[in-house]
């Protein structure tokens, strides 16, 4: 992996929680607004320069666009972003805090590298996917890249770990960060230190150039967009080593063996006009079926799974012979759901354009799928075990792509903390 540092653009310390903020793609235009209400500083501003128009605007307007052009230049006129005087690397930790349930009663911390990833390696394939793209979502963050000459928010990547990785980044973190807090309204801890050492800066760049692969773990879009204005701008002048800037784009690189994927859950509106019964039944043709009672029952293991219908909870075990486990797409427990419960007897055959089903991530917890059902809104919910992050390498190294809606990445990465500009 080619990888460099970079002259990063961030707010004082001061202003980091006020400058901050969720992905874009987290929250619509209205939550956004909401978020950034009474606050000129949030970096939605930028993201989702949308909020800065009447409601209702649409976000592909041209003015919105030019809007973001001209929050970036006020909130640098202003002070609000300051650019580094020589290229840095980054440390960047999440914490899960023990009070959270995703933590498993204690602090679990995850440490990533800010670098700037080398956009070849994301066209010839070294930079794993793992998830297929819209060409208008593309296209969308492409114009944000191209007007801004910048990536805003990072990308999510996770590389096999290293031991002399770990090393260097255990004696950053013993230092002082320079940004250190709890982020409303997730209620995750972010801390960032800046990587001054020469040395370490050299070391970790030629620690990279040996990783063969790494993989994108969440904003496949943002990769591609990123990528992609990479692509368009290689006739530009190269600098002295060669390459160009805009070579590069911002990524958040974490190692494999400290992600947390939950639980991606699915809800839905009929049972394709059977009665309960009939359901139970036709489900015990592939699934050992075990009535849980009342009292939410969360999936045990690997093709488990947890159905929530009529008031209680079932496990469902597949049985053997019913999924593969020497294929990488035919061992997922997604796959296994899809192809004998939703398609085959539920006839819901495109999880991504199907009105009938709906996706909860395990961040909201089980009691949101009571919720949706019970409401009278969903007829049924089935909860999934989470995916590991092996099983999204040995998919991402075959060349395959994994089914819609698998995979939940928490926590997602703070937005603001830096920012890559292209020149």
């Amino acid at each position: 992996m080619k990888i460099k540092p970079f002259r990063g653009i961030r707010p004082p310390k001061e202003l980091v929680e006020q400058v901050s903020s969720r992905p874009y793609d987290v929250l619509n235009s209205e939550e956004a607004r909401q978020e950034a209400a009474g606050n000129p500083k949030s970096l939605y501003h930028i993201i989702k320069p949308e909020i800065n128009f009447e409601p209702g605007t649409d976000e592909h307007d041209p003015r919105v666009y030019d809007a973001a052009v001209e929050q970036f230049k006020l909130f640098k006129q202003n002070g609000w972003l300051v650019q580094d005087k020589s290229e840095k690397y980054y440390v960047y930790a999440q914490t899960i805090l023990a009070s959270n349930p995703l933590s498993g009663g204690k602090d679990k911390t995850q440490y990533g590298l800010v670098v700037g990833a080398w956009v070849d390696d994301y066209l010839e394939g070294r930079i794993k996917k793992h998830e297929l793209t819209r060409r208008d979502k593309e296209e969308d963050r492409m114009k944000h890249v191209r007007v801004l000459n910048a990536n805003m928010e990072p990308v999510f990547f996770a590389y096999p770990h290293r031991d002399d990785l770990d090393a260097i980044i255990a004696k950053v973190v013993a230092g002082q960060p320079e940004y250190d807090f709890v982020a409303a309204p997730e209620g995750f801890r972010h801390t960032f230190w800046v990587i001054n050492d020469e040395a370490a800066i050299a070391q970790i760049t030629k620690i990279f150039a040996e990783i063969p692969a790494m993989y994108i773990a969440d904003g496949h879009h943002r990769s591609a967009a990123a990528a992609g204005v990479g692509a368009e701008r290689k006739g530009l002048p190269v600098t002295g080593d060669g390459l160009r800037e805009s070579d590069y784009f911002l990524a958040v690189c974490f190692p494999d063996n400290q992600l947390n994927i939950i639980d991606y859950n699915r809800v839905v509106k009929d049972l394709n006009g059977l009665t309960e019964d009939e359901f139970l039944a036709k489900l015990a043709e592939n699934f050992v079926v075990e009535d849980k009672g009342t009292a939410i029952y969360k999936p045990a293991k690997l093709h488990n799974f947890a159905l929530y219908l009529g008031g209680k909870w079932y496990s469902l075990t597949a049985k053997e012979g019913r999924y593969d486990d020497n294929d990488p797409i035919g061992v997922l427990d997604v796959t296994i759901s899809s192809n004998l419960i939703l398609d085959k007897i539920l006839d819901i055959k495109d999880l991504r354009s199907d009105k009938r089903i709906d996706f909860v991530g395990g961040i909201r917890g089980l009691g949101e799928l009571e919720r949706r059902v019970d409401s009278g809104e969903m007829k049924m919910a089935l909860a999934l075990y989470p995916v590991t992050m092996q099983q999204i390498i040995d998919i991402a190294d075959s060349g395959n792509i994994m089914p819609p809606k698998t995979t939940w990445f928490e926590p997602k990465l703070r937005s603001g903390l830096v920012v890559h500009e292209l020149n």
